[in-house]
């Protein structure tokens, strides 16, 4: 299973160079994974579901990008202020507590740089997320799955991965 960025220049099935069929894709703002909750993001937690429950995969990989408007729009949300979009800044605050770690260690980097670091600690935001799912807890523990973090970097086409 894949968690991708809705952005059109880093689509998975081509970054990974992937068949039809060969992995299950999620594709959304910042590729990011909401914490389990049976009454929010039921689209993200139906999908998660299905693949652990149903389709038995194996690893779930998030894979961040370099240059992502998503975590650009995260890491520019002021405390306080009206949300210019409908969806959009609620959906990043998803990764609020990995912005809170990039502000936190790297206030002294340029914009530009904090995102680029960003774009990882989000990441692994969503790995942990997805470890809130109790299916997904359950398959790593007894080891049928694995969860992987990853980020392609478009420009220089270097593609990083770690686990947590």
């Amino acid at each position: 299973m894949l968690f991708a960025c809705a952005d059109s220049r880093v689509c998975p099935s081509v970054t990974l160079g992937l068949e039809p069929g060969e992995a299950f894709t999620v594709r959304n703002i910042g590729a990011m994974v909401p914490c389990y909750c049976k009454n929010k993001h039921t689209g993200v937690g139906s999908a998660i579901e299905y693949a652990v429950c149903a389709l038995k995969v194996k690893v779930i990989v998030v894979i961040g990008h370099s240059r992502c408007g998503g975590i650009k729009a995260l890491l520019s949300l002021k405390d306080g202020e009206d949300d210019s979009f409908h969806f959009v800044e609620d959906w990043v605050r998803i990764g609020f507590s990995a912005k809170k770690k990039v502000k936190d260690e790297c206030c002294d980097l340029p914009f530009e740089d904090q995102c680029a670091v960003l774009e990882k600690e989000a990441v692994n935001v969503s790995l942990q997320n997805l470890s809130t799912y109790p299916f997904v807890k359950e398959g790593v523990a007894n080891g049928t799955l694995k969860l992987i973090g990853g980020h392609y970097d478009f420009v220089s086409g270097k593609f990083d991965t770690w686990e947590l």
